[in-house]
């Protein structure tokens, strides 16, 4: 197991406008999507197929061409939360995190597939809506391209390059206009590791369909742009609306022959697999990681909120050599404590760091 909580939190921040850049892909640059228009039939959705492309779990490094560097991992879990759409959430602390999520919009009386991404950074709000406008399928590999919906992709877009088994999300923004174009911003290169853990959704909703999901029509009347902060306000698609989602408040404790440092971190590790096999770490099952977060090692309690339906296990991993990594000498919780969820509820589970890593 593996965080770099300073690096990823950074990285956060600049993920919050959209998401990530990367050259060696050659990808269209040009205004002619497919299908082709006019988008005024639901039946003919621009985007509609990467709804299903996405879903699952993946995992891989985001690199960045700014000051603030790179970081090995992040993991998110894609999972319908509706007929139309498809979502995943994640934390890095008690200040940020991101929620994402693809869905049929409708806007201008046009079916596109719309790109919401945001959340809290800093214990800001940013949230950015993008739409489809740029779509090119082939047998090896399928592009997207989402730009922000009032002033386009000048002020900032996302391109989405799915393969077999690989998922590119690449950003470009203007930062705040003070740019003429958008420039290339971060890239995450993503390799699938699950798609077992969606099947229970992906059923129940007979997921993907072509029904509208959110309208956006009068959504971004008198505004500028399509991005929102939390001083503005005005959110037309918040997180509390989104549909079957649910919470689970977990806390955690020190047996009797542990004494935390608060200085120290703790990452709360929620799987849909279990992670411990009698005392030892199961790695196999470690692709089956769907959200974590770092917290101080005097913090007990944390919420994951907007979290998929089903069954995990959780774990607290205490880093008490402070190099980010599970090795030697590290806490843990080595039982394999579970919970589970359904649509829209709340549930509370505990677990007890009692085990030194030999």
């Amino acid at each position: 197991m593996y965080f770099s909580p300073l690096k990823s939190i950074a990285a956060f921040a600049l993920i919050a406008v959209t998401i990530f850049s990367c050259k060696k892909d050659q990808t269209p640059d040009d205004q002619t999507p497919t299908p082709t228009g006019p988008y005024s039939n639901i039946e003919n959705t621009l985007g509609f197929n990467l709804l299903d492309k996405v879903k699952g779990i993946w995992n891989g490094p985001v690199t960045s061409t700014t000051a603030l560097g790179s970081f090995p991992e992040w993991i998110v879990d894609f999972r319908p939360i509706s007929a139309s759409q498809i979502s995943a959430k994640n934390e890095l602390d008690t200040m940020n995190d991101i929620h994402m999520s693809f869905f049929i919009a409708k806007y201008n009386n046009e079916y596109r597939v719309a790109f919401r991404n945001g959340g809290a950074f800093g214990g800001q709000i940013r949230v950015s809506y993008l739409l489809a406008d740029s779509v090119s399928e082939t047998a090896s590999q399928s592009y997207y391209r989402f730009s922000e919906i009032l002033k386009g992709k000048n002020r900032c877009y996302a391109e989405v390059i799915v393969k077999q088994d690989s998922l590119i999300i690449k950003s470009y923004t203007n930062h705040y206009d003070t740019q003429p174009t958008a420039t290339p911003h971060m890239v995450w290169s993503a390799k699938l590791q699950d798609q077992t853990t969606c099947t229970a959704a992906v059923s129940q909703f007979s997921f993907p369909q072509k029904s509208l999901s959110f309208d956006l029509s009068e959504s971004f009347m008198g505004l500028t742009e399509s991005i929102f902060y939390s001083i503005t306000g005005g959110d037309p698609y918040p997180e509390t609306d989104q549909p079957y989602l649910g919470k689970v408040n977990i806390s955690y404790s020190y047996s009797g022959a542990f004494s935390p440092v608060s200085s120290k971190k703790v990452m709360l590790i929620v799987s849909a697999q279990p992670l411990i096999s009698g005392t030892g770490l199961n790695t196999n099952n470690l692709k089956f990681r769907s959200r974590y977060v770092v917290l101080s090692a005097s913090d007990l309690n944390f919420t994951f909120n907007y979290l998929h339906p089903g069954t995990y296990y959780v774990y607290a991993f205490y880093d008490n050599d402070g190099n980010g990594t599970a090795n030697s000498g590290d806490w843990i919780s080595a039982t394999n404590t579970t919970f589970s969820l359904t649509s829209q509820q709340t549930v509370s589970a505990n677990t007890q760091i009692n085990f030194t890593i030999p």
